[in-house]
């Protein structure tokens, strides 16, 4: 048997309770703060990333939030700039499955998402290890599915660590498809039937170890936004974490990805839509653009202002002052200072916008760096958030939020106590579970076996 990039075929998704009149029904996630400035390491109530009670302070809350699942990132080698670990934004990362695993223990029904690259990983390794953890979960696994194409963070593994940038979402296609094969390979009764998989990337033949898991396949979340990337999720994928957090932005992607589903035999339902979003919450108004504003300077540190200066013009910023002006030169466009990090592709017009921006309104370095990646997405009273996030599912710029809090662990408290409960009133998010499994929280059908397979 050899596996194909197919998707498998589905089962009829099980009935929701409906939204109120005229709205539609909210998925939210928590994303694990700690990577790139977004967290802010020097606020008081900042704790431990790698402590277990941080991870079991956020999902518990998540849980007590209704949240259909809990995210966690990965990385595989710690960042560098000028030669040196930075580390303003990533003090250390366990690794994500290790984690799930505990706390599939202190959780009931919130979903266990892991970011996992296929780079650096082998299908039918990676498929017993998701498995296992959807087992002792009762149905509650999710894969994050991640390309890694660039050879500094290969330098870690044997491979010797490269693989052409074409290629990544070619053996991301094939990966995907094994491990499905190794999940469906057990059937509903009898002796599992062995995979024979040759593949250009792969090689598996041999009977898998565990059988089905209780929803057929843990749920493949997927985070890519180019051309390619779009079309690996509308294949693929049952999640898409993306970055557009802007309406019109929003819609655009929206519309793009789940018109990508008919020509792989999809319907629209059958992906979720789930971009990340920040939350700043006030009593009033003024309060909370206040709070924003305090929580954006914390996130850019003058450090990290010249350092997010220094990755588009590749040169040593150094002897800059973080409050006064962008560099007058333009940028090196053969510098790399930064590994780990994407590429900026064309560093010059990136300079261009930063310096029109910041000649319009009198704007220094770290005001700059603050006004173009600092932002939040949802600022305001908590019902002035609700009903702007609400508004956002209603005109499908997205299906629901992973929201990434600036604290650890507690940054989720106050959208939990204070937006869960209007959402809920207003119907568009649950009071209750009604499944066990993350598939069964997202609306997603368990997936059939194909012909054969019991």
């Amino acid at each position: 048997m050899t596996a194909t990039s197919a998707p498998t075929r589905t089962a009829p998704a099980p009935a929701a309770p409906a939204a109120a009149p005229g709205l539609r029904r909210m998925h939210l996630a928590a994303h694990f703060p700690g990577v790139n400035n977004t967290t802010v390491w020097a606020d008081p109530d900042a704790g431990s990333q790698i402590d277990f009670a941080s991870f079991e302070h956020l999902a518990r809350t998540a849980e007590r939030g209704r949240f259909d699942f809990f995210f966690l990132a990965e990385g595989l080698r710690l960042r560098e700039h000028r030669g040196r670990i930075h580390d303003l934004d990533v003090l250390g990362r366990p690794e994500s499955i290790t984690v799930l695993n505990a706390l599939a223990a202190v959780t009931d029904r919130l979903g266990l998402a892991a970011t996992v690259s296929t780079t650096f990983n082998e299908p039918y390794e990676l498929a017993r290890r998701l498995s296992t953890l959807d087992h002792l979960s009762a149905g509650r696994a999710a894969w994050n599915v991640v390309t890694t194409s660039d050879a500094f963070t290969g330098e870690n593994f044997r491979r010797g660590g490269y693989l052409d940038h074409a290629d990544r979402y070619v053996r991301a296609a094939e990966f995907v498809a094994t491990a499905r094969a190794l999940w469906d390979s057990w059937p509903a009764a009898g002796t599992p039937r062995p995979v024979d998989h040759q593949g250009p990337h792969f090689s598996v033949r041999g009977a898998f170890t565990l059988p089905r898991s209780p929803q057929g396949h843990p749920v493949i979340i997927q985070a890519g936004d180019s051309a390619e990337g779009r079309d690996f999720a509308a294949a693929t994928a049952d999640v898409v974490f993306t970055r557009h957090s802007t309406l019109p932005a929003g819609q655009e992607f929206y519309a793009d990805v789940k018109g990508r589903l008919a020509a792989h035999g999809r319907d629209a339902d059958s992906l979720k839509i789930m971009p990340g979003a920040t939350v700043v919450l006030g009593d009033t108004a003024a309060d909370a653009q206040e709070r924003a504003a305090t929580i954006r300077r914390q996130q850019v540190s003058p450090q990290n202002a010249l350092l997010a200066a220094e990755q588009i013009w590749g040169v040593d910023l150094s002897g800059h002052d973080p409050d006064g002006p962008l560099p007058v030169f333009d940028p090196d466009p053969d510098a790399e200072l930064s590994q780990g990090r994407v590429r900026i592709a064309d560093r010059k017009a990136v300079a261009d916008r930063w310096r029109a921006l910041s000649e319009a309104k009198g704007l220094s370095i770290r005001d700059t760096v603050i006004e173009t990646t600092g932002r939040q997405s949802f600022v305001g009273t908590p019902a002035a958030v609700a009903e702007e996030m609400t508004a956002y599912v209603a005109a499908r710029a997205a299906d629901g939020f992973i929201l990434v809090p600036h604290l650890t662990p507690g940054g989720l408290d106050d959208f939990v106590d204070r937006v869960v409960p209007l959402l809920q009133e207003r119907g568009v998010l649950r009071t209750e579970y009604e499944g066990r499994t993350l598939r069964s929280h997202l609306g997603l059908p368990e997936p059939v076996r194909p012909a054969g397979k019991g």
